[in-house]
C-alpha cells in the first residue's frame, strides 16, 4: 500500500514503524474472514482491513472524529487477523500506535473517561481489587449483572506453597486480577513445578504487567510498569533465574513485548530484551520437562474442552501446547468448533464494549460445551471469569486440573 504521512505523524517516535507496516498491507481481506466483530457487524470499518485504511487516513492528515475511534475501540486486539495474513502484517502494532495518536487528536467523553481511569486504577492494584472483590461478594444479588459476572462463585482457595529450594529457579509474574479472582492458580503452579524440580522465586515490587495501562490509552504509564518490572526481577535474573513464568497468557503476550515497546529507551532497551527473551507462558516451561514426574492419577473420565486465548494462540504463537500436554497427562479433549475465535473478553473489552462481547462468549460457550466436556480450562484468567458467568459446568486454569490429578 502507498503512504504519504503528514507532517504530524512523521513527528511521532514510531513514524518509521507505522509506514512500514501500512505498506506491507495489501488489502487482501483474508484478515475480515477471521476477524470477530466483522463476523457480526459486517462493516467493512469493523474488520482489520478497514480499521488499517482509517489509521492510514488519520497519519495522512485526514480529519479524524469519534465514528473512528468507535471503530478502532471495538477491535479485540486479538490478533487472529496477524494469524490469517499472508503478509505478515504487524496489525497489533499499528493498532497501539494509531489509538495512542488518536486519544490525542480525539477527547473522549466524561464518562469514557471516569471508565478507564477507573479501570486502571482499580485493576493494577491487586491488594485494593482484592480487598473491593470481597465487599463486592457481600453485596452480589444486588449488584448490576456487568458487575456481577465478574465475580467468581468456584474459586478455589490457594492452598500451600513449597517451601523446599531447588538447584532450578523461575520467576514468576503473580498478576494483578488473578490473586483476587482465582489465588489457586499460582499456587498449582508452584506446587507443579516443585515435583518437576524448579522453585518459584518472589520478587518483591513487581506489579501490573503494564498492558491494562497501556490498552486504555494510557501507554506512557504502561511502559513505566515495565521498567519497575525490569528492575524488580534483575537481581532474580543476575542471580540465574532460567525463566519468567506467566500463568495468565494475557500478561505473557505483553511481557514478551517489552524488548520491542523499549527499544528506544537507552537505559532499558538491553534489559527489556533480555526479559522478553525469559518470559515464557506456562506451557512452555511445563512442555519441556519429564512429565511423567508428576505421576497425575488416571484422568480418561475428566473430559475436557480447552479454550485456547487469543493471547496464547495469536499473540504468543503457541496454538495446541497446552492440548499437547494435557493429552501427554493422560487428559481427554474434546473438539471445538471455531476455536480460532475469541471469547469476548479481551481485557478489558468486556467492560467497555459489553454487547458485542456478551456476543462472542455466547457464541464460545455454545462452541466449548458442544462436546459435552465435565469441565472447561483456559490459560487467562480473564477468559477464565468471562466464561464462568455463563457456562454450565466449571470453568478452571488447566494447571489447577494438572495439579488435582498429581495430588490424587
Amino acid at each position: 500500500m502507498q503512504t504519504r504521512l503528514d507532517s504530524i505523524a512523521l513527528q511521532l517516535p514510531r513514524a518509521a514503524e507505522a509506514e512500514n507496516i501500512l505498506r506491507s498491507c495489501v488489502h487482501c481481506g483474508f484478515c475480515n474472514a477471521t476477524c470477530p466483530t466483522y463476523q457480526l457487524l459486517g462493516d467493512e470499518l469493523d474488520g482489520p482491513r478497514g480499521r488499517i485504511y482509517l489509521m492510514k487516513q488519520m497519519f495522512e492528515g485526514a480529519p479524524v472524529t469519534q465514528a473512528t475511534q468507535t471503530h478502532l475501540d471495538r477491535c479485540l486486539s486479538c490478533r487472529n487477523c496477524e494469524t490469517t495474513c499472508p503478509s505478515g502484517v504487524k496489525y497489533h502494532a499499528l493498532l497501539d500506535i494509531g489509538r495512542d495518536e488518536l486519544a490525542r487528536r480525539v477527547p473522549r467523553s466524561a464518562a469514557q473517561k471516569l471508565l478507564r481511569n477507573g479501570l486502571r486504577a482499580l485493576m493494577t492494584r491487586p491488594a485494593l481489587f482484592a480487598l473491593l472483590l470481597r465487599i463486592g461478594g457481600l453485596f452480589r444479588p444486588l449488584l448490576p449483572a456487568l458487575l456481577r459476572d465478574k465475580m467468581p462463585l468456584r474459586a478455589l482457595p490457594a492452598g500451600r506453597r513449597p517451601t523446599h529450594q531447588h538447584a532450578r529457579s523461575v520467576l514468576m509474574l503473580e498478576g494483578c486480577v488473578q490473586p483476587g479472582l482465582s489465588p489457586n492458580t499460582n499456587a498449582a503452579t508452584a506446587r507443579v513445578l516443585d515435583k518437576l524440580g524448579i522453585s518459584v522465586v518472589q520478587a518483591s515490587g513487581v506489579r501490573c504487567c503494564g498492558a491494562v495501562d497501556y490498552h486504555l490509552d494510557a501507554q506512557d504509564d504502561g511502559l513505566d510498569h515495565a521498567r519497575r518490572n525490569i528492575d524488580a526481577w534483575w537481581p532474580a535474573i543476575e542471580a540465574g533465574a532460567e525463566a519468567i513464568v506467566q500463568t495468565a497468557s494475557g500478561c505473557g503476550a505483553f511481557v514478551k513485548e517489552y524488548g520491542h515497546l523499549l527499544a528506544q529507551d537507552t537505559r532499558y532497551a538491553d534489559k527489556a530484551r533480555r526479559v522478553s527473551a525469559l518470559a515464557l507462558d506456562l506451557v512452555e516451561v511445563l512442555r519441556r520437562e519429564p512429565l511423567e514426574q508428576l505421576k497425575c492419577a488416571n484422568n480418561a473420565d475428566d473430559k475436557l474442552a480447552f479454550h485456547c486465548p487469543c493471547t496464547l494462540q495469536h499473540a504468543q504463537k503457541l496454538g495446541g501446547a497446552v492440548e499437547n500436554v494435557l493429552r501427554r497427562l493422560g487428559f481427554p479433549l474434546t473438539s471445538v468448533p471455531d476455536a480460532h475465535l475469541c471469547c469476548g473478553s479481551a481485557g478489558t473489552y468486556s467492560i467497555t464494549q459489553p454487547a458485542l462481547s456478551k456476543q462472542l462468549r455466547d457464541n464460545k460457550i455454545a462452541a466449548l460445551q458442544s462436546g459435552d466436556p465435565r469441565q472447561i480450562v483456559t490459560a487467562n484468567i480473564g477468559c477464565q471469569v468471562h466464561l464462568a458467568a455463563a457456562a454450565q459446568v466449571p470453568v478452571r486454569h488447566w494447571i489447577e486440573i494438572v495439579d488435582q490429578a498429581m495430588k490424587a
